[in-house]
């Protein structure tokens, strides 16, 4: 991958003393200057803008010493100098171009930084973000979306990130989403109705599109009834027992008027456990590319630009199924993003378009050595 910053001077070295980092809210306003972040839509830049903070840096210290790997940095202001293990040496200015995409972007692995002036960070959760991106891409929803939305796009776009983040889809892979939604049946509802009953054999997983529910059991001891949870949009429910082939372990009952998307435990089961992409590791890939193999990079066009690997193809999620109608069923494809995510996502859509695709296992970030 290509890189674009300036050269770092050699007597540059990185410090060990502790910092006070003072932290502060973030805005949007700030967010929207950073790839590809900016690309995200009004309503995930509102959910993601309370949960990241700037780190200021006093000059001399490492910023990045202290970084999780599950983090993306971004550098807001201030000039941040950069070594990486191979012993390249450069110099990260806020507010340029290559300010505007992680400072690990690249797949050098960096040994250490240096503020070479006070600096302020921003630190985003990589997986979340992720999710975000992936979601947006996958309802239709992602900035300068050209492509019209399909059916199973106006059911998808009604959930949210986070609750995606922590609920059954961190169990799905994203490339099963599509299906999932297109397989689902609308199911309006009564305030009052029992969805589902403790001890029943399960039949159907479920989504919340519009309205409330509690989420209650009866103690086997002394035949009570404890409310354990409510529940609304987003929320699904279900799952325990299809994955498990048990019974029901509670009871869902509708506290308002509302809508569900209700799946069959066939569909569920499949989906769930049935691998529909295949993934490849970077020496394996590289070597099928030397056989006729081509690249597909998923990302947006603002992350190609910046850094992709060499010969690849810029195929953004987002509109996939366009480019999908020009590219050559007779050649196998790699696809790849940062992570996986998005990549494993569109070789789903690959495969239904009567493509041959694998996923890069582990994205492009589990190639920086």
């Amino acid at each position: 991958m290509q890189n674009h910053t300036d050269s770092l001077p050699e007597n540059a070295q990185s410090q060990t003393s502790e910092s006070l980092n003072k932290y502060n809210a973030i805005s949007k306003t700030l967010l929207v200057r950073f790839e590809p972040i900016a690309r995200l839509s009004p309503k995930r830049l509102d959910e993601l803008a309370p949960l990241c903070v700037i780190e200021q840096v006093s000059k001399d210290l490492d910023p990045t010493r202290m970084a999780a790997s599950s983090q993306s940095l971004y550098l807001a202001k201030g000039d941040l100098g950069i070594r990486y293990d191979n012993g390249k040496k450069v110099i990260l200015r806020a507010n340029t171009d290559a300010a505007k995409h992680p400072v690990d972007t690249g797949r050098l692995k960096i040994k250490d930084t240096i503020a070479l002036t006070p600096i302020e960070i921003v630190r985003i959760d990589l997986d979340l973000l992720d999710i975000m991106m992936t979601w947006d891409q996958l309802s239709g929803n992602a900035s300068n979306q050209q492509e019209p939305k399909q059916d199973w796009q106006l059911d998808a776009v009604s959930f949210d990130a986070f609750q995606l983040h922590n609920g059954v889809f961190n169990k799905l892979p994203p490339a099963n989403i599509q299906e999932m939604f297109a397989r689902m049946t609308p199911v309006k509802v009564n305030a009052n109705q029992v969805i589902i009953t403790q001890g029943q054999e399960g039949d159907y997983f479920y989504l919340i599109q519009q309205g409330e529910a509690i989420v209650s059991r009866v103690n086997t001891a002394d035949q009570t009834t404890i409310q354990l949870a409510e529940i609304s949009v987003g929320a699904g429910f279900g799952e325990e027992a299809l994955a498990s082939d048990n019974k029901r372990n509670a009871t869902i009952t509708m506290k308002t008027d509302g809508l569900l998307l209700r799946l069959k435990k066939d569909d569920f089961i499949e989906l769930l456990k049935a691998p529909i992409v295949n993934t490849i590791n970077f020496n394996d890939a590289e070597a099928k590319v030397a056989f006729g193999a081509v690249w597909l990079d998923v990302r947006f066009l603002s992350e190609y630009k910046h850094a992709h690997i060499e010969g690849a193809i810029s195929t953004p999620l987002h509109e996939l199924r366009s480019h999908a109608t020009v590219l050559d069923k007779s050649i196998d494809y790699i696809v790849y993003c940062q992570t996986g995510r998005r990549s494993s996502a569109a070789a789903f859509i690959l495969a239904q378009c009567g493509l041959n695709a694998q996923v890069l296992e582990g994205g492009t970030r589990s190639q920086i050595n």
